[in-house]
C-alpha cells in the first residue's frame, strides 16, 4: 500500500509491481482480497497473516507501547469473511491495549507491531494465536480461523523517540519480514 491510491507488490522473481486504482476504498478492498488469497494459498496457516491497508504516519509501534484501536472482527468461513463476532467501530469507545502486555490474543500482539497512527491492517488469524481449541462462547467457535480489520487511532510510545545511538528507529521500521516490500525507496510517480 502507498499514498495516491497504490498498491506495490513483487513476484517471485523479485520483480516490482505497482497497480494504481480509481479510489482508496478499490485500493483498500484489492488488498483485503490479496491477503484472503494468500490465507487460501497457504497449505496451513501457522502464524498471523497481515496487509496493510493504510499506512499511517509517525513512528511504528513495538511491545509497551499504548493504543486505542477500532476494529471489527469476522470468522473466516469457507475461504472468506463469514459473519462479524464483534466490533467497536460503530461504539464511543475505543479498545485501549498496552503491546506485550498479554491482554489480547497472541495474534494482535504479533499482527499490530509496526503500525503507525491513523494505519489501517488487516490480518487472519490462525486457531493457535487466537482462541484455539476452547474458542468463546456463543461467539467463537472451537479452532476459529479469525479476520480483524483494526486501526490505530491513537498511540503513546512507551519511550518517547530517545534514539540516542541511531538504530533504535531504523530497527522499529522494520519489525518483522514482510511479503510486501516498504516503502522507502518508492517515491509517488
Amino acid at each position: 500500500v502507498q499514498p495516491n491510491n497504490y498498491s506495490t507488490f513483487y513476484d517471485d522473481q523479485r520483480q516490482n509491481w505497482s497497480i494504481m486504482f480509481e479510489s482508496e476504498k478499490a485500493a483498500v478492498d484489492f488488498s483485503k482480497q490479496v491477503c484472503i488469497a494468500k490465507c487460501n494459498s497457504s497449505p496451513g496457516l501457522d502464524s498471523v497473516l497481515w496487509q496493510d491497508l493504510l499506512l499511517g504516519e509517525g513512528q511504528g509501534v513495538e511491545g509497551g507501547d499504548s493504543l486505542e484501536v477500532a476494529y471489527t472482527g469476522w470468522l473466516f468461513h469457507n475461504n472468506g469473511l463469514g459473519q462479524v463476532f464483534d466490533s467497536n467501530v460503530n461504539k464511543d469507545k475505543l479498545l485501549r491495549l498496552k503491546l506485550g502486555s498479554g491482554k489480547v490474543i497472541k495474534g494482535w500482539e504479533e499482527g499490530m507491531v509496526g503500525m503507525k497512527k491513523g494505519g489501517r491492517r488487516y490480518l487472519i488469524i490462525p486457531p493457535a494465536w487466537a482462541y484455539g481449541a476452547q474458542g468463546v462462547a456463543g461467539r467463537v467457535p472451537p479452532d476459529s480461523t479469525l479476520v480483524f480489520e483494526v486501526e490505530v487511532r491513537r498511540v503513546k510510545l512507551a519511550k518517547e523517540c530517545s534514539a540516542s545511538d541511531g538504530l533504535s528507529v531504523s530497527s522499529r521500521d522494520s519489525p518483522a519480514p514482510s511479503p510486501i516490500p516498504s516503502s522507502e525507496g518508492f517515491s509517488a510517480d
